[in-house]
């Protein structure tokens, strides 16, 4: 029965295991080839030390004027055939394994980017952007060793341990069982031992690494207010730290898999010595041929590559019971995060949608102060409101709570009467669109990108979108058009570009309600006073919230009819109609 660490464990891994289970069949075959590889090298070996040794004593026969004769044919082309099977399996296994790893990744990444877009912003805001990404990139590429060095290695190293156990007992049974208690001895000191070993150092480096990473990331991009406080030193000394205690955790790991190689080349030639002393008496008495004799002892030898990849892939086996344990806290973090109940399907009906904020409260975890208090204000279907105020004033909480990707922690938000809780998920994505300060592009091309608005939208649709935002002209002279690639996060673009382009992509989903954040914001006086007017005549019917530091600073945006002023969470105005 497993103890608590090991059921822990078991339970940890689950979930992952369960997702690289979708692939059986490919990891299946993976496993084949790694056993085709070690079968075919213990048959190398084991074969030329019977044919090197029937050869000399066929020779040695012939000396002393006996008859003896040799079929040297028969086992040449077999050290030939297993040879030629060795060098080609594990190429194929290479290149097979490392192709469903490369598969297993992009599963693994999807799952977990899966997860944290369900993340509300009260949980995401609780660690800095670099820790999301460590999860994305760092603790996935961990993970993706859970098959082909832990789980694969392993099941095939005693797969081929129980084989070449039986195949020696059908010769000699003392030799099998032998040999089947000192391999699998030490492959269960290679597998639960060393992993017991390495468990605490392993997640530690882990945490280390993390650590370590953000730090750097912060001491890089303050240096010089780090510099101009004179806290330059103690951001140093503190890295130093991390580092130190990372160097001791490296140590402790490499004594560790250092160990276990050293037994695990121990027990193969202990084995290969104990089955070569029993297989010496055998031959004595007559029971053996010599060639057997030979052989038995070299088939153990050829396990040493077998067990080999064990001790270091297990000593680290706790970084990825680390890395799963805290991809597992993401998950529980959304279920738990989760703003939408499943019973949740209330449509509102067609049309623009009234809003309404009834005292309510917001408060992230570990803020100093709420970023909303007691916000109360409403905003009738299909009229337009300019919400304004300073950095920090709350005006990017207000838009994710309209967005549902957070809960307040008091009150309520209403659309259209309903609360917003209660709307079915599909249909709030589809009615509500948000342009925030910060445009999001994929490394893709301009239809791709703007198809993130609407992905049924033909290239005459896109190219209408373009024009409206002014893009269009400067599309069409791309040698490629629409299929122009963008670049990590649109950095082919010029910030006014992006900016637009964001736009467009919201114009193709044509909501009932939109959030403009700054919506001008980057762009000449010109050219933002010409968005204005296309812009007035589609916000035409839809209900608008306009997200501004303060009116008249380049172009005010059209049509508002009522402004509110925020004031650290607070309201600041009384929010008279300024239609007139």
């Amino acid at each position: 029965m497993p103890d608590a660490r090991e059921a822990s464990l078991i339970t940890t891994l689950r979930p992952w295991w369960r997702l690289l289970d979708r692939r059986r069949g490919r990891l299946l075959a993976g496993a084949g080839l790694m056993l085709l590889t070690v079968a075919a090298g213990i048959g190398l070996l084991a074969l030329s030390g019977w044919f090197i040794t029937a050869t000399a004593m066929t020779g040695l026969a012939l000396a002393a004027g006996l008859t003896a004769g040799l079929d040297v044919y028969v086992p040449g082309g077999g050290i030939r055939f297993f040879a030629v099977t060795r060098t080609v399996s594990r190429y194929v296994e290479r290149l097979y394994n490392h192709d469903t790893v490369l598969r297993l990744l992009a599963d693994l990444r999807g799952r977990l980017f899966g997860v944290m877009a369900g993340l509300d912003g009260r949980t995401l805001s609780r660690r800095r952007a670099s820790d999301w990404l460590d999860r994305l990139t760092a603790d996935i590429d961990t993970l993706d060793g859970l098959y082909l060095r832990l789980v694969a290695p392993a099941g095939v190293a005693l797969l081929a341990i129980l084989v070449l156990s039986g195949l020696l007992a059908l010769w000699l049974p003392r030799a099998g069982l032998v040999a089947l208690a000192l391999l699998l001895s030490a492959w269960l000191w290679l597998t639960l031992g060393q992993a017991r070993r390495g468990m605490t150092a392993s997640r530690g480096q882990v945490e280390a690494l993390e650590a370590l990473r953000g730090r750097l990331l912060e001491h890089l991009r303050g240096l010089a207010e780090l510099e101009a406080y004179g806290s330059l030193a103690a951001h140093r000394s503190r890295i130093e730290a991390i580092e130190r205690r990372l160097q001791v955790d490296q140590w402790r790991l490499a004594r560790v898999a250092a160990l276990g190689s050293a037994l695990a080349g121990l027990a193969v030639g202990a084995t290969w010595l104990a089955v070569l002393g029993l297989a010496a008496l055998a031959w004595e008495v007559g029971a053996l041929s010599g060639p057997v004799m030979v052989l038995m002892p070299l088939a153990v030898m050829a396990l040493n590559e077998a067990l080999a990849a064990l001790p270091m892939a297990f000593t680290r086996l706790g970084a990825t019971r680390a890395a799963a344990e805290r991809l597992n806290a993401l998950e529980a973090a959304r279920v738990q995060s989760a703003v939408v109940p499943r019973a949740a399907s209330e449509v509102p009906l067609r049309g623009p949608l009234g809003i309404s904020f009834e005292a309510v409260d917001l408060h992230y975890p570990g803020a100093l102060q709420p970023a909303l208090s007691g916000l109360s204000f409403s905003l009738p279907a299909g009229r337009r409101l300019a919400l304004c105020g300073a950095s920090g004033a709350g005006k990017s909480s207000v838009a994710q709570l309209l967005t549902r990707q957070l809960i307040p922690s008091a009150g309520r938000v209403r659309l259209s009467g309903m609360p917003i809780e209660a709307i079915d998920e599909a249909a709030l994505r589809r009615r509500v669109a948000c342009l925030t300060q910060r445009v999001e592009l994929f490394d893709d091309s301009l239809a791709a990108n703007l198809r993130l608005g609407d992905p049924e939208a033909d290239e005459a649709r896109l190219w209408r979108a373009l024009s409206m935002v002014e893009l269009a002209g400067w599309a069409q002279a791309l040698p490629e058009g629409l299929a122009t690639r963008v670049g990590e996060g649109g950095r082919r673009l010029s910030g006014g570009q992006a900016r637009r382009l964001g736009l467009a992509r919201l114009l193709l989903r044509e909501p009932d309600l939109v959030i403009l954040d700054e919506p001008f914001a980057g762009l000449d006086a010109p050219t933002a006073a010409r968005l204005a007017a296309r812009l007035d005549e589609w916000l035409s019917g839809r209900s608008v919230v306009y997200l501004v530091h303060q009116l008249g600073e380049v172009v005010d945006p059209p049509g508002i009819d009522r402004r509110l002023t925020l004031c650290e969470g607070v309201l600041c105005t009384d929010g008279q109609d300024v239609s007139g």
